[in-house]
């Protein structure tokens, strides 16, 4: 779903390095998959045809947040208050 989208936190030799992928249009989603010792992050089309790719040595992976799109249109519409709001993204 548009709005969705992956934090990906990897160790490196100086520290962490902070990887993002979102899903950028209509239509589209974040799929996470872990094969073989890869963690395997992609932005798909409603097809299953992945648009982007990120790949990371599962060993090195220090953290992976998925963070859904916002609800709060969609609760407000129902009469539902929200519930927490959405981090700003840095």
């Amino acid at each position: 779903m548009k709005g969705d989208w992956v934090e990906i936190v990897v160790a490196a030799d100086d520290g962490s390095r902070t990887y993002e992928v979102a899903a950028t249009r209509a239509g589209r989603r974040v799929e996470t998959s872990t094969l073989r010792g890869i963690v395997e992050v992609a932005e798909v089309t409603r097809t299953g045809e992945p648009v982007r790719r990120a790949r990371f040595m599962a060993t090195r992976v220090v953290a992976l947040v998925e963070h859904p799109a916002s609800e709060s249109k969609g609760r407000a519409a129902r009469g539902i208050p929200p519930t927490a709001e959405p981090d700003e993204r840095r």
